[in-house]
C-alpha cells in the first residue's frame, strides 16, 4: 500500500503529522447530540486532521459541519424551513448564542456560499482557521443542547469571565495573519495594536488591571472599533474582531454593574 503524501501547502502548519493532534484535541464532541450530529462534528474534525495530507479537506470540514448545526438550530428554534443564515440571526437575536459565535458562524456560511457561487475554491481556509471556524460550531451546538438551568443556561449566556477566558485563549492560539504585518488602518499599526491590546487582556486575566492599564485599554478598544470595519480580508477581519470582543469583556469587568 503506498504511504500518503504530505500536502506541501500544510508544512508551515506543523512540521508533521503528529502535529495535527493537538491542533483539533479541543474540537470536543457535544454532549446530548443525536448520532447524527456527532457523526458530522467527528467528520469534520477527522478532515481537518487529515487535512495534513489533502489541503482540501480543511475547507471542506467547514462546510461540512454546517449540516450539524442546521439541524440543531432547526430542532431548538422549531423551524424545519428556514435557512441556515436565518437561523443564525434568530439564535443570535434571540441570545441563545453570542455575537462573536454568530460572526464566526456567518463567516462559515458565507465560506459554503461562494463556493457554491464559484468565488472560492475548496482549498479557500487553511487548517488552522478551519479549526477556528468548525469550533465555533462546536461550541454553538454545545451551548444549544445545554439543560437550561437558571436564567444563563437558559439564554445561552456564558459567565462573563468564562467566555474572555474562553475568547483569550482562542486568540494566543490563532496566527496573527501574515500579509497584514506591518500594515497600519486608521493611524494604528495592526501588530503594535495586537500586541498592545493581547498584553493587557492577559494581565487583566492573571492579576487585574490599574487605572493606567484601564485607560490603555480603552484606547486600544478606540483604535479596534475604527479598525475592524475596515478590514476586508475575512481571516484578518475575524482575528482582530475576536480581540476587540475579548477586550470589551475585560474592560466591562471595570464597569459598575447598573443601579
Amino acid at each position: 500500500m503506498d504511504t500518503p503524501v504530505p500536502d506541501l501547502r500544510v508544512r508551515d502548519v506543523v512540521p508533521g503529522y503528529a502535529g495535527m493532534h493537538p491542533l483539533v484535541a479541543e474540537l470536543v464532541l457535544p454532549e446530548g447530540a443525536s448520532m447524527s450530529v456527532m457523526s458530522t462534528l467527528e467528520t469534520s474534525r477527522e478532515l481537518i486532521r487529515h487535512s495534513y495530507y489533502r489541503y482540501e479537506f480543511a475547507t471542506v470540514a467547514v462546510t461540512h459541519c454546517l449540516l450539524a448545526l442546521e439541524e440543531v438550530l432547526a430542532q431548538r428554534l422549531g423551524d424545519e424551513d428556514a435557512d441556515l443564515p436565518e437561523l443564525i440571526g434568530r439564535a443570535a437575536g434571540a441570545g441563545l448564542v453570542s455575537a462573536y459565535l454568530a460572526g464566526e458562524l456567518g463567516r462559515a456560511v458565507r465560506v459554503r456560499e461562494r463556493i457554491a457561487r464559484g468565488a472560492a475554491t475548496s482549498g479557500t481556509v487553511n487548517p488552522v482557521r478551519a479549526v477556528d471556524l468548525v469550533r465555533a460550531v462546536f461550541d454553538t451546538i454545545a451551548v444549544l443542547l445545554r439543560p437550561a438551568d437558571g436564567a444563563a443556561q437558559a439564554s445561552g449566556e456564558e459567565d462573563p469571565r468564562e467566555r474572555l477566558t474562553l475568547l483569550w485563549e482562542e486568540h494566543r492560539r490563532a496566527a496573527f495573519p501574515e500579509s497584514f504585518r506591518g500594515v497600519a488602518v486608521d493611524g494604528a499599526d495592526l501588530i503594535m495594536l495586537d500586541s498592545d491590546v493581547a498584553g493587557l487582556v492577559e494581565r487583566e486575566l492573571e492579576r487585574g488591571l490599574d487605572g493606567d492599564g484601564l485607560a490603555r485599554l480603552w484606547a486600544g478598544i478606540g483604535d479596534l472599533d475604527r479598525a475592524v470595519p475596515l478590514l476586508d480580508e475575512e481571516y484578518c477581519a475575524a482575528y482582530f474582531a475576536r480581540l476587540r470582543t475579548a477586550a470589551h469583556l475585560a474592560a466591562a469587568r471595570h464597569v459598575p454593574p447598573a443601579a
